[in-house]
């Protein structure tokens, strides 16, 4: 099973959690929030080989942690991901909107500068400003768009720039989501869980909730749930083939 995106760090019991994935089999994707949260989240994938941790600055928190892009430019070169950054256009967020803007171009400036990450974009409400940053900075790397929510225009415009897509339960639960994945090439298609900030059904979700997206995707696609679950599985090795591949330059 894939976590794709996952704040494991913010788990009351993060160590629990992980150690719980460790006996599923289940490959995380720990994403943090600010730079400065690095060293701790880090320290989570000791000795835990199917954790990758990447490197973020929230865009909820741009407004108010902008001051650390130094830090993320020193840690860059400790990982292949980078995550979560991006774009958030919802109201509350309007008046760091400009921050958001500096911040989110100087990730994928740098991100470009070190050969390009795999990077998982939040765009919210923004999806056609994460689309137009991306555009113009097409050696950033590879973007993962994380719950994706826009208009089909932008789907099929992030999939001609190259996107993937990581997709959750909570996505799911809505048409909107279900609508969207339906149109989303399957080769393209990693999943998530967005835990602990994603809920159902008011309690936050757990990375193995991904079993629960899997069977969800399974009836979109009128496949069987162990075709899915290959089918992701390959997703994740193509794309951790690509991350290797832009560290090397090959």
């Amino acid at each position: 099973m894939i976590d794709f995106h996952c704040h494991l760090d913010l788990y009351p019991d993060p160590f629990s959690v992980r150690d719980e994935c460790a006996k599923r089999g289940l490959y995380l994707v720990s994403v943090t929030t600010t730079p400065s949260a690095w060293k701790k989240t880090v320290g989570l994938a000791l000795n835990s080989p199917r954790v990758r941790t990447a490197l973020g600055l929230h865009p909820q928190l741009a407004g108010e942690r902008e001051f650390e892009l130094p830090l993320f430019d020193q840690t860059l070169k400790a990982t292949r991901y980078v995550g979560e950054v991006g774009l958030d256009g919802g109201r509350e967020y309007k008046p760091t909107w400009d921050a958001q803007l500096r911040v989110f171009e100087h990730v994928l400036r740098s991100s470009s500068d070190a050969g390009g990450r795999v990077i998982s974009i939040h765009s919210r409400r923004a999806s056609g400003a994460v689309l137009d940053s991306l555009t113009a900075f097409p050696s950033a790397g590879i973007p993962v768009l994380h719950w994706f929510s826009g208009s089909l225009r932008d789907l099929d415009r992030a999939v001609r720039i190259g996107c993937w897509f990581s997709i959750g339960c909570a996505m799911l639960a809505g048409e909107k989501g279900r609508s969207l994945v339906k149109r989303m090439p399957r080769e393209l298609v990693l999943t998530e869980s967005d835990g602990p900030f994603a809920k159902v059904n008011g309690k936050s979700i757990m990375p193995w909730s991904v079993e629960d997206a899997v069977s969800q995707l399974s009836l979109i696609w009128n496949v069987s749930a162990t075709s899915t679950q290959k089918l992701i599985a390959e997703n994740f090795r193509r794309l951790c083939a690509s991350s290797l591949a832009l560290e090397t330059g090959d």
